[in-house]
């Protein structure tokens, strides 16, 4: 995984290396230059939260399919076994997505691939934790699956339109995203966690939330914290009433994927980042590996 990692991450590393260095805000204690080339995450849970699939809401047989098909899978032990690959150290298994075909039975999953474990490339394959799922429950409706990747805040959007069938991207469960899709039941149990610089010390004594969230509450707009746009980490800066997130006086910098904002506050450019736990790990192992 570490090596897969690595060469997704090789152009957003060389488009971080031709920004350069800039100057980041004054929250962080040595994030303000390029010295600092390592990053770690703080290894507390700023948040609890529930990963579901969004299915298309005008397919209610779809949604028993899945739930089904979940529950099935965690009990006799092929979820466990999945996760292993992905956190365990095991060998993942790509996948393969058919062309789009309307004359063809096809199950459309939406997804950003820019997720690891979750969903990620390795070549012209899918890789991660739900395109794993994925290819067992087309196997399991007898369908063709059919993976459309793009930008996170559409993937919701996109099976609320009825181009997809199911989005399966790592989603959080929120009454927001219930507007366009409906919620399956939950097979993961996820988290935020903070990102930063190798040489910051200032989280370094907190072993709680509290503290954490408030230490973070101290900043001020000077302080630039980067999220993936459009997930968790995002709300939790801006703040969201759905999810009960209060928000931050710090700047928030949203990013296209969790990869280039952990570049970019290496770059001195931002302070902090703040993702969900799994990929905030794969991210940071990864990056350090290249430094």
């Amino acid at each position: 995984m570490r090596k897969i990692l690595a060469a997704v991450l090789t152009a957003a590393l060389t488009v971080g290396m031709i920004v350069g260095c800039g100057s980041g805000g004054s929250g962080s204690s040595g994030s303000g230059g390029s010295s600092a080339r390592t990053a770690k995450v703080i290894d507390v849970d700023l948040t609890s939260e529930e990963y579901a699939f969004g299915v298309d809401q005008t397919q209610p047989e779809l949604l028993e399919q899945v739930n089904t098909f979940i529950a099935r899978i965690q009990e006799d032990g092929t979820l466990d076994e999945i996760f292993d690959k992905y956190f365990g150290g095991g060998e993942p298994t790509p996948v393969e997505s058919a062309a789009l075909d309307d004359s063809r039975d096809q199950l459309v999953v939406a997804t950003n691939a820019a997720f690891e474990p979750f969903e990620y490339m390795q070549g012209e394959n899918y890789v991660g934790i739900d395109m794993e799922i994925a290819a067992l429950l087309a196997d399991e409706l007898g369908q063709e699956l059919v993976i459309q990747n793009m930008e996170f805040d559409a993937v919701c959007l996109s099976v609320g339109q009825q181009k997809c069938d199911i989005a399966m991207a790592g989603l959080t469960v929120t009454e927001e995203r219930e507007e366009y899709v409906t919620f399956s039941d939950t097979y993961y149990q996820a988290s935020q966690r903070l990102i930063v610089p190798g040489d910051d010390t200032t989280f370094d004594d907190m072993t709680d939330a509290d503290s954490v969230a408030a230490a973070l509450a101290e900043l001020d707009s000077s302080v630039k914290i980067g999220v993936q746009r459009g997930t968790t980490g995002q709300s939790y800066v801006e703040g969201s009433e759905d999810f009960g997130f209060t928000g931050l006086q710090a700047t928030c910098q949203p990013y296209s994927n969790g990869s280039l904002a952990v570049q970019d506050m290496l770059n001195g450019n931002i302070d902090y980042v703040i993702i969900d736990a799994a990929p905030a790990a794969a991210i940071t192992e990864a990056i350090n590996e290249m430094q």
